[in-house]
């Protein structure tokens, strides 16, 4: 159910969740941190089995929606880890006022895990405030829906032909083009990637695309070669 990614990290891929017609896989992370605790990034459905690998792990105490299009099973995750902080992205209080927050995600991590994980709000997105991470022992960068890929064949029909042209199914994992046009403000943006691009980052996760393992810097660099030139 969950399987190892590096030091003190773990990822566990949920069920398919549809949105507007689009099947989208769903992948989660956890770190451990130094204390012991442990910071869910991107909930997905818990199911028991995936309840009681994270239990082995340690308690869990930060429960991350990292923006505001990856919420469906926040609410799910505080009600069964009810001593857990959560913590809402840029928007997201608006938008799940159903959902009692502890803290907001900014550009300074908080407290509890500075010093392990580092982070950015990569601001002026018309779509949403991303807020993109970075687990220092593992070398990590999590990424969510910046950056997605899909195989050939997994959409069909015209949704394939959108897929294709928002470029969901370009060779590489990609900025969709959908994202690109909605930076209305890319000043914020690149000076958010070029914070993002000083991080030693070998390995990158994406919840929507496979893992990248290794030269996950020059990677990032490609993937936003259209915003920083």
């Amino acid at each position: 159910m969950l399987q190892p990614f590096g030091d003190e990290i773990w990822i566990a891929e949920g069920p398919i969740a549809t949105v507007a017609g689009f099947r989208y896989p769903t992948r989660m992370a956890v770190i451990r941190l130094s204390d012991g605790t442990l910071f869910i990034w991107s909930p997905v459905a818990l199911a028991d089995g995936l309840r009681a690998a994270v239990d082995a792990l340690g308690p869990v105490r930060h429960i991350v929606a990292p923006n505001s299009l990856h919420h469906l099973f926040i609410g799910d995750w505080q009600a069964a880890y009810p001593d857990a902080r959560l913590y809402a992205p840029p928007g997201l209080r608006n938008q799940r006022k159903d959902i009692v927050f502890d803290a907001d995600l900014d550009d300074d991590p908080a407290p509890e895990w500075s010093g392990e994980i580092d982070q950015v709000a990569v601001r002026g997105n018309a779509i949403t405030t991303e807020v993109v991470f970075f687990h220092r022992n593992s070398r990590t960068a999590i990424f969510t829906d910046l950056i997605q890929h899909f195989e050939p064949g997994w959409f069909t029909g015209w949704r394939a032909l959108v897929a294709r042209l928002d470029l969901m199914t370009a060779p590489e994992p990609a900025v969709p083009r959908k994202f690109r046009g909605a930076f209305t403000n890319r000043s914020a943006a690149r000076a958010a990637l070029r914070r993002i691009l000083e991080w030693p980052v070998e390995k990158v996760l994406m919840a929507h695309a496979a893992p990248i393992e290794a030269g996950g810097q020059a990677f990032i660099a490609r993937s936003f070669a259209w915003l920083l030139t």
